[in-house]
């Protein structure tokens, strides 16, 4: 069977992107077919966010074209991309929390009557519509502030699914979403695809872009190093043309020796409006020197988990534990001085400033230890920020610039470097791999295996089970806001990890627990 022809829309010829400091692209040729998902990937810095912010009508190229059916056009604005059709679902969420769902897709195209007046009851019913084909049941009046972050993703794919575009672009939609969730776009996807849509996909995700992909880019370093049909690539050669290696590094755990108990959180509560848990009676323990990972579906409860430990919530029941010592006072800085760190699933809204500097960022949370007299000694400050730039890898032309300039994995890169710098004796990372790639995860993973060897513990939450299963000393899994199994990693199995993952009874090594 033949493959079937894909006419191209959009054509990109001979790009370039300076930015002060750096090229981000360097004379790049992309082309966008109809009716087909054209991938693009690429490790972070690669200049993937920064082509399709020129296509978006975000940023406009230092030299180059686009090419609009042939025809060169210039997109000024995001206005302009609209209005020839072009949508972006960006990477970081571009939602205001304060207004409804119904509010933020149709914000500045606004349903309205004799021209002036607005029709919030039109823009309710399609806001339904819109998430029945989307399979949610997110009410449109609802706070975009109260939703989870896999629900405010649904709701910023729900709002570029609004304007009806002819070129779609989907910069990682799946990285907030469920394993049910992503299933559910993809349905969309080939909905899309059959009505002649042309999608722009980019994901972290490998197995994902083979699956759902018809045509593969790999930029590096601002370069395209490889393009052509995806039925003719696998996983290693996407991670080769990426890295120019042939294989996914999770930095595997090593034999060593753990020490004695670090942390220890006792019958941690936190109650739901309406009854029940979110958290539900949780206790657990960590060694120093030890990787405990813990599981969970969507909704599990465990960021929430992490909150409490942090002191984020006033009304949240149980006792915290460091070094045997009770933290007894339930705030944030409270336990930063004791001890914690915490690295946010959402770095955009919780992890960073972004209109201040990449140092500043850094040593937000440790600026005590700077301080000198009543000044800062930025000397002092600058050695020890240009030390976790080096030992992270973050890819910066200076740490003076903007936080915002960094593409998603680097500014992921910088808050764990912010949380490090507060000397943890415990550090909770949540999603610490959410929206980087294949090289920077081993990176990082590799930081967490030389920082736990250093004797510190690290609990952290994963939805990947791959991840879960290989940096992991010991998995314990959530469901419904409760610890429903527990696994040594010599013992724990993918099979038996999964299924205390979606059942309400306890599951441990040994069997099944009522």
């Amino acid at each position: 069977m033949s493959e079937p022809a894909h006419d191209t829309v959009l054509s990109v010829r001979k790009v370039t992107k300076v930015y002060p400091g750096t090229i981000a692209l360097k004379a790049v040729d992309f082309d966008v077919r109809k009716g087909a998902v054209n991938v693009l990937v690429g490790e972070n810095g690669a200049g993937k966010s920064t082509l399709m912010k020129i296509i978006a009508g975000v940023e406009s190229p230092s030299e180059g074209e686009i090419l609009l059916d042939g025809e060169p056009v210039r997109l000024a604005s995001t206005k302009d991309a609209i209005r020839h059709g072009i949508g972006i679902v960006f990477q970081e969420l571009n939602l205001f929390p304060n207004m409804t769902v119904a509010e933020n897709i149709f914000i500045t195209r606004e349903r309205c009557r004799l021209g002036f007046d607005i029709d919030t009851a039109t823009m309710r019913e399609e806001t339904r519509k819109l998430m029945r084909r989307l399979e949610h049941d997110i009410p449109p009046d609802a706070l975009v502030g109260n939703l989870r972050i896999g629900q405010q993703q649904i709701v910023e794919i729900a709002k570029t699914l609004s304007q009806d575009a002819r070129i779609l672009i989907m910069d990682e939609p799946t990285s907030a979403l469920s394993a049910a969730e992503v299933e559910i776009l993809f349905r969309v996807i080939n909905e899309l695809k059959a009505q002649g849509v042309a999608i722009v996909y980019i994901s972290h995700r490998l197995e994902e872009l083979v699956r759902i992909g018809d045509y593969i880019t790999v930029l590096r370093d601002g370069n395209i190093t490889g393009s052509r049909s995806m039925k003719d690539v696998d996983v290693p050669w996407i991670v080769r043309s990426m890295i120019g290696a042939a294989s996914k590094d999770y930095a595997k755990a090593g034999d060593h020796v753990t020490g004695g108990e670090i942390f220890r959180a006792e019958d941690i509560t936190l109650a739901r409006q309406g009854g029940g848990y979110t958290v539900d009676h949780v206790s657990l323990a960590l060694n120093a020197g030890e990787i405990v990972g813990i599981y969970g579906l969507m909704g599990a409860g465990r960021t929430e988990l992490f909150d409490c430990i942090m002191g984020r919530y006033r009304g949240a029941g149980g006792k915290v534990f460091i070094a045997g010592n009770e933290l007894a006072k339930a705030d944030v800085a409270a336990r930063i001085a004791g001890g914690l760190a915490l690295i946010p699933e959402d770095r955009k809204a919780e992890g960073l400033v972004q209109i201040m500097s990449i140092s500043d960022n850094m040593t937000l949370a440790s600026l005590r230890n700077y301080v000198r007299g009543i000044h800062i000694d930025r000397a002092k400050e600058r050695s020890a920020v240009q030390r976790f730039v080096r030992d992270l890898a973050i890819k910066i032309a200076s740490p003076d610039h903007e936080v915002a300039s960094l593409s998603g994995g680097n500014q992921q890169k910088v808050v764990i470097g912010k949380a490090l710098m507060t000397g943890p004796k415990v550090l909770l990372m949540d999603e610490p791999s959410r929206g980087i790639d294949v090289g920077a995860k081993a990176e990082v993973f590799r930081t967490m295996r030389k920082l736990a060897a250093d004797g510190l513990g690290i609990l952290f939450v994963t939805s990947d089970l791959e991840e879960v299963m290989a940096l992991s000393d010991r998995i314990i899994v959530m469901s419904k806001g409760r610890v429903t199994g527990e696994f040594d990693r010599a013992e724990a199995t993918e099979e038996a990890v999964v299924a205390a993952s979606s059942i309400g009874h306890e599951v441990h090594s040994e069997g099944v627990h009522a």
